[in-house]
């Protein structure tokens, strides 16, 4: 089979297509990308080593993504990762790519009858619904108490059925209408498809910034030196999130490559066992780095910001029989083990500035 990776030099693409060749060897695995993000560059030698073919075109262009040829299975993971996208400049990018771009994407599984998993978010879910859940301060995190819960929530979690009706930013209104097309090209056309709603993905070669990847950008702070900010809700570092390793994600993958996905959307993350608030994290990489750094305080609540989000995935975990197998503590000491090993080539991109 012919497998297409498009994001394919991104952090989950590029592990995606590094593994499945790996696993597949009999397989092609072409990875797509226009190589636009920080650090893509340094996924071209690994992927070379681990014999993918590498494509260089944007999603943008329907002609780029046709010039791969024929593929048995599409693997979307392109997008502008940012909620913040747009606030404050043109969102035309990020509308482009991420909606754009799924457009082509389905339009080559039409055509070619190729199976498409979507790689979708969990700020697809509004704004402020989400603010207006009944957290309370448990220890050092936001938490929902024993024995509350509404439609679509609980303490372990949201559901996909929770109300979508409201604001999310442009890049999830940008997966929200992907999501849509996705299904009508699920009926209309018979095509094999699974949408992930994934929360916060991580793990090695991921090039972590503030608005995408906190838990890289968090432990090379911590490795590397410099400074942290806990930003937003009061400044406290107690607003939570889910946590998911990328070799998690792929086994999940591979379950929906193989098992024709009964239900449209999944809530995919590392549920309230893998989650972590800011000062959780900020004791983890301590007590890995060995020392402390300085850490700001930020009380002003940026528009995008939430104060919480835990996946429920009860619907995935039944169906496909999966669960996250990567504990909190794995995924600091794999992330940990790869910045050390790696310092010469992530420093200058990782390091204080």
């Amino acid at each position: 089979m012919n497998v297409l990776v498009t994001g394919g030099a991104g952090f989950v693409g590029s592990n995606i297509a590094i593994r499945w060749k790996a696993e597949h060897p009999k397989d092609v695995v072409y990875a797509f990308d226009n190589l636009r993000r920080r650090g893509s560059e340094l996924a071209l030698p690994r992927l070379r080593k681990a014999g993918v073919e590498f494509v260089h075109g944007d999603i943008r262009s329907r002609s780029d993504l046709e010039s791969v040829g024929t593929v048995g299975l599409i693997v979307e993971c392109s997008a502008e990762p940012s909620v913040h996208a747009g606030y404050g400049d043109s969102p035309e990018y990020v509308i482009q790519t991420n909606l754009i771009g799924t457009i082509n994407a389905l339009e080559l599984a039409r055509r070619e009858r190729a199976k498409l998993i979507f790689l979708s978010s969990s700020r697809i879910y509004p704004i402020d619904p989400i603010r207006t859940l009944p957290l309370e301060r448990e220890g050092r995190r936001f938490q929902i108490p024993v024995g509350k819960s509404g439609i679509g929530w609980s303490r372990f979690g949201l559901t996909e059925n929770f109300p979508l009706d409201g604001h999310r930013s442009i890049y999830g209104a940008t997966k929200l209408a992907s999501e849509l097309l996705v299904e009508e090209y699920r009926h209309m056309y018979g095509l094999h498809t699974a949408v992930n709603r994934c929360g916060v993905l991580t793990g090695p070669w991921q090039m972590g910034k503030v608005d995408q990847g906190f838990v890289v950008l968090w432990a090379a702070r911590h490795l590397y030196g410099g400074k942290l900010s806990y930003m937003g809700f009061g400044g406290e570092g107690i607003q939570v999130r889910d946590i998911l390793h990328v070799d998690d994600l792929y086994e999940l993958l591979c379950a929906q490559v193989e098992q024709r996905p009964e239900q449209s959307v999944y809530n995919v993350g590392g549920g309230l066992e893998v989650s972590v608030s800011l000062q959780e994290a900020t004791e983890q990489c301590q007590r890995r780095a060995g020392r402390q750094i300085e850490m700001g305080k930020v009380s002003e609540t940026r528009p995008a910001d939430i104060p919480w989000y835990i996946s429920d995935c009860t619907r995935v975990q039944h169906e496909f029989v999966w669960s996250p197998k990567r504990t909190v503590d794995v995924i600091f000491d794999d992330i940990f083990e790869w910045l050390e090993e790696h310092r010469s080539d992530l420093y200058p991109l990782l390091g204080p500035n």
